[in-house]
């Protein structure tokens, strides 16, 4: 019997046989993952681009898309060759929304202040996980939140597959109803790109179940397909024509061949920063406020994905621990910094990473080839404006599926775990914030302890995380004192 091969440099440099995985599954795995991300390209510019600051001035849907694609590309490539995980790095929904609101639109900064403190924060971030404060914080948590904040993700990433497919829509506040959310409309899925999902989901669950390999990359072709035939028969078009709405119509991408395949990026808006500008007008007190704000959001939403896609991918330890997490922390906090110096915002680890992972992703290669896609997607026209979202929700909620696993690690007889851990879960998907999750997961562990007189057994770390949160959910009345 013949010896293996021995692993060529690709192999070795990323563990690839090391980890139980092969450079075609990597590839392939990597482009699920971009599929899964790469609504972030036309969201993200829909949220930060529209915004119009106290001069004016409004980014511009196509220069924020140009920046969301190179920061995706180069920090998720950037993540893959040092930290050389599968975990993609991309504009953070929540805090994106949280630049565009609260900052610019409430605040009354400009868009160069606003970055301005998306860099600090990246900054603080990053100091933080030099000095070893990160990993401390994850060696805190006991393994029950843990497993909790995986079971509450997958819940997540799930419910935003529902919601982005249609199959979950909110009930128009003028429908004189007290129910927040319904199936589709009136309770019938309404329309062809929804029944699309449905067929992805279908055909991703029986993939999956019969252990068909890449069996949710082939969902995501073979729903595309349905999808562009589809969209031929029916003419649904996009969600909103010429500003209104179209229940009917696809979410964000239709699944048409483009008209042209090719362009320059705009990347006018790209070091656009102003580092001191938001103190000058709001006043140190403020700044420094918000800034706390989405250090917070970004620390702990950062590290409740990593755990979570850690754990999917069987690479975390007993204690759900990365191996050279110090590392990976690092160059995650750098994506925030890059996110605010291109002008798309704090960029960070991405849930839907769990895609790729699903299909075997196994290291940092398949952040190479995500994002070497982002990247071409900013000259090409990218398979973005192919692939419907409706085409790959369906992953989503089949990995949601998976990562409810996690939640026989949690011991629901004690009610003191059963509580926070059920907290942790259903806060992230209610209220669309992984951070939001984790804070009334902590807090809760913690008064549950004290209340049972175990107060000297919870690590003096969760204690402190605790009472940050607490000042984080009151943020809002705490600033009208000022």
């Amino acid at each position: 019997m013949s010896a293996p091969p021995a692993p060529n440099a690709v192999d070795r440099f990323f563990s690839i046989t090391e980890r139980g995985s092969t450079i075609g599954t990597e590839i392939r795995a990597g482009v699920v993952t971009f599929f899964a991300m790469a609504y972030i390209i036309i969201l993200n510019p829909l949220i930060i681009g529209t915004t119009t600051d106290r001069d004016g001035v409004s980014l511009g849907i196509p220069k924020v898309a140009a920046a969301t694609a190179l920061t995706a590309g180069v920090m998720t490539i950037l993540f893959g060759l040092l930290a050389r995980y599968p975990f993609g790095i991309a504009t953070g929904l929540g805090i994106n929304t949280l630049v565009a609101v609260t900052l610019v639109a409430t605040e009354g900064l400009t868009w160069p202040e606003a970055m301005g403190l998306v860099v600090i924060d990246g900054i603080i971030i990053v100091i933080l996980a030099v000095s070893g404060f990160r990993v401390a914080v994850f060696r805190a948590i006991p393994a029950e939140l843990k497993s909790a904040m995986g079971v509450g993700i997958g819940l997540f990433i799930a419910f935003i597959g529902l919601v982005d497919s249609g199959f979950v829509r909110r009930i128009p506040d003028a429908a004189g109803t007290t129910v927040p959310v319904s199936l589709g409309i009136n309770g019938s899925i309404a329309s062809w790109p929804t029944f699309v999902f449905v067929c992805g989901l279908v055909i991703c669950g029986v993939l999956v179940a019969r252990g068909t390999r890449g069996g949710l990359f082939i969902g995501i072709v073979v729903t595309t397909i349905i999808g562009m035939i589809v969209e031929s028969m029916t003419h649904a078009g996009p969600s909103f024509v010429d500003g209104k709405p179209n229940p009917q119509g696809w979410n964000f991408a239709v699944p048409t061949l483009p008209d042209s395949f090719g362009g320059l990026p705009d990347l006018s808006i790209v070091g656009k920063v102003d580092l001191l500008g938001a103190f000058v007008h709001v006043g140190v007190l403020s700044a420094s406020l918000l800034v706390f704000t989405l250090v917070l959001a970004n620390f702990f939403d950062a590290m409740g994905t990593m755990t979570a896609l850690g754990k999917q991918a069987g690479l975390a330890g007993e204690d759900g621990t990365l191996p050279d997490m110090k590392k990976a922390l690092v160059v995650e906090g750098m994506g925030a910094i890059a996110g605010g110096v291109s002008s798309s915002s704090s960029s960070t680890v991405y849930i839907d990473s769990a895609a790729g992972i699903a299909d075997g992703a196994r290291t940092g290669l398949a952040n190479v080839v995500t994002g070497s896609l982002f990247l071409a997607a900013m000259f090409l026209t990218p398979l973005y404006e192919i692939v419907p979202i409706e085409a790959a929700a369906p992953v989503l909620v089949v990995v949601g599926a998976m990562m409810m696993g996690q939640i026989k690690d949690i011991d629901f007889s004690r009610f003191d775990i059963a509580l926070p851990a059920f907290l942790t879960i259903v806060v992230m998907p209610f209220t669309y914030s992984i951070a939001n999750g984790i804070g009334v997961g902590f807090i809760a562990y913690v008064l549950l302890a004290a209340a049972r007189g175990r107060a000297r057994e919870v690590h003096w770390l969760l204690w402190v995380i605790a009472v940050l949160f607490m000042a984080y959910f009151t943020i809002d009345p705490i600033m009208s004192l000022r």
